[in-house]
């Protein structure tokens, strides 16, 4: 039984003990928040619980196996730091921290002392992005040509972050995990419509290597709610829409190649427009999957499917992106040895 401390009730917060509270395996002993009205109330409903509007208290409590961390992005590295040096495992809400440098002094801490340190990218454990990872790696689409992602909506505002780092890192974790690859270099422009916070309009292109390309349009300031996701293929192109209530997945047998001539200089584009088809997959609530990966790494001394060293390339194509935007939007090379 691992007993656990949640740093953080606000927006996240709640979710997560929700699926945790699921869980045989492990119990959510104590919560920490600085709205002690939240607190209270849920006190309320779990009359066992220990609640405490004080970090440093539910730190040094010797019961705590492991915390998770909920907190705003520009308190992940300090409370992730202490939790990893008082010997307790640690879920980090993403992205894992605000530099390259932090989130490595987190993983150096979490290997010298043995203890599981793991990234809440939800996204990766959800049934729709497992059935399209496992549609990509039986080839069904051929090989990935591009990614296509839009992320868009009316808020939420945050205060120490931008839409650059809010929304971005579900897709740079999709797409990290789906194409089985990293970017060598990305361009990023991003523009702020406020006077108090940061960019709310950002526009991201990664490169590989093998000359696939994936581009992200993330928005705080959308009058509607998009979460799509298009895949294209040399032999089939896949349709991934979050927001529909149903069959959020359409696989679209559609292509085009390019026929030379006899000479080859010259060539022609041909089309097929063949059928689509709807696709199915499990919908199990995806932090429950993310929950249960964090335990049972806890316990059988395993690696999670959202492991430091994904949060760390997430945080590395972050850093990037917004060096890319401070330079003019010129393209940045994404460094793996730093």
């Amino acid at each position: 039984m691992i007993t656990l401390g949640l740093i953080g009730y606000g927006y996240w917060g709640p979710n997560l003990f929700r699926n945790f509270q699921k869980l045989e395996n492990c119990k959510i002993d104590y919560v920490m928040d600085s709205d002690i009205a939240k607190l209270n109330e849920l006190k309320k409903k779990y009359p066992k619980l220990h609640v405490s509007s004080s970090l440093n208290e539910l730190l040094d409590n010797s019961d705590l196996d492991a915390v998770i961390i909920s907190t705003p992005v520009s308190t992940h590295y300090s409370i992730a730091d202490e939790a990893l040096k008082k010997g307790k495992h640690v879920l980090i809400e993403k992205p894992m921290t605000d530099s390259v440098e932090s989130s490595k002094k987190l993983i150096q801490l979490a290997n010298k002392n043995n203890l599981t340190l793991m990234v809440d990218h939800t996204y990766l454990y959800t049934g729709s992005i497992q059935k399209i990872k496992k549609i990509i790696t039986d080839k069904q689409i051929g090989s990935i040509n591009y990614i296509d992602s839009t992320r868009t909506n009316l808020g939420l505002f945050q205060p120490d972050i931008d839409v650059l780092w809010d929304l971005a890192p579900h897709d740079i974790s999709i797409c990290n995990y789906l194409m089985d690859e990293l970017p060598i270099s990305v361009q990023a422009i991003g523009k702020s419509h406020t006077k108090n916070y940061g960019n709310d309009v950002a526009y991201l292109i990664l490169h590989y290597a093998s000359n696939k390309i994936a581009h992200f349009n993330c928005s705080w300031i959308s009058p509607i709610k998009i979460r799509q996701l298009i895949i294209g293929g040399t032999e089939k192109m896949i349709v991934f829409n979050d927001v529909k209530e149903n069959q959020k997945i359409s696989l679209h047998d559609k292509n085009f190649k390019e026929v030379f001539s006899d000479s080859e200089q010259k060539s022609v584009i041909e089309y097929n427009l063949g059928t689509d088809s709807k696709v199915t997959y499990d919908d199990t609530e995806a932090l429950e999957s993310l929950a249960n990966d964090f335990i049972n790494s806890i316990l059988n001394n395993s690696k999670p499917l959202s492991d430091y060293n994904l949060g760390l390339n997430v945080v590395r194509t972050l850093e990037a992106s917004q060096k890319s935007i401070n330079n003019e939007n010129k393209i940045i090379s994404i460094n793996y040895d730093y």
